[in-house]
């Protein structure tokens, strides 16, 4: 356990140990203070210990004769084994153990440890995408005049063809030239021939002569009155 020794003038000397694990020990001349240093030159609460990462500090609490380290007031002093300070114009002495300073230092050097970022896992590249060429239409290569010529003459082939059958289509269509349509004169109306009948032979009519019957011979029915 740390142990602090207190030494107020014309008083024997006392020691005080406390737990490596307490986080805080406050000093003063109060009663209510984990230390009481019964001192004119020690204030009520005149300052405390508080254990950090790898030790202890000893820190003022804005006391009138503050706390002085080779007789130079500090704010705040680091403790360290057989280290000797002054509260106002009390002595101060701290100790530890050396299973303690064993334990401090372990925590020391951990704390020393760098800090080492781990890399970021980024996602995997994909290959970029490659944007469609169009299919160019490929024409056949002309490779010599001769081969021109033909290509041309197909070509005036088809076209010839194609204006003959659109020419005897205007015709049956309309019985005019379509040469003509295209130079601007109409050709004239032609009326559909009228369809006859053929005629239909007229029958003379017989007289007819209505037949009497014969009586001769026969005995009228006679004739019996209506009751």
């Amino acid at each position: 356990m740390p142990r602090v020794t207190v030494t107020v003038p014309d008083k024997t000397a006392q020691p005080y140990r406390f737990p490596l694990d307490r986080e805080c020990v406050t000093l003063g001349r109060g009663i209510e203070n984990d230390i009481v240093i019964d001192c004119g030159s020690v204030s009520v609460k005149h300052a405390e210990m508080l254990r950090v990462h790898g030790g202890y500090v000893l820190r003022d609490l804005g006391s009138t004769n503050g706390i002085k380290l080779d007789d130079e007031r500090r704010a705040e002093i680091a403790l360290h084994s057989g280290l000797s300070v002054k509260l106002g114009d009390v002595p101060f002495d701290f100790q530890l153990m050396d299973e303690e300073l064993e334990v401090l230092a372990r925590e020391k050097r951990k704390a020393e440890e760098p800090v080492v970022r781990e890399p970021e896992m980024s996602p995997p590249k994909l290959p970029p995408l490659k944007a469609k060429q169009p299919h160019a239409v490929r024409l056949p290569k002309i490779q010599s005049g001769s081969d021109a010529g033909a290509v041309l003459l197909l070509i005036l082939l088809a076209l010839a063809a194609f204006f003959s059958g659109m020419t005897v289509r205007f015709y049956k269509e309309t019985g005019g030239s379509l040469i003509s349509a295209m130079m601007g004169h109409h050709p004239p109306t032609v009326n559909p021939p009228v369809k006859t009948l053929p005629a239909v032979p007229v029958i003379p009519a017989v007289p007819v002569t209505p037949s009497v019957p014969d009586t001769s011979g026969t005995t009228p029915a006679p004739v019996t009155p209506d009751p």
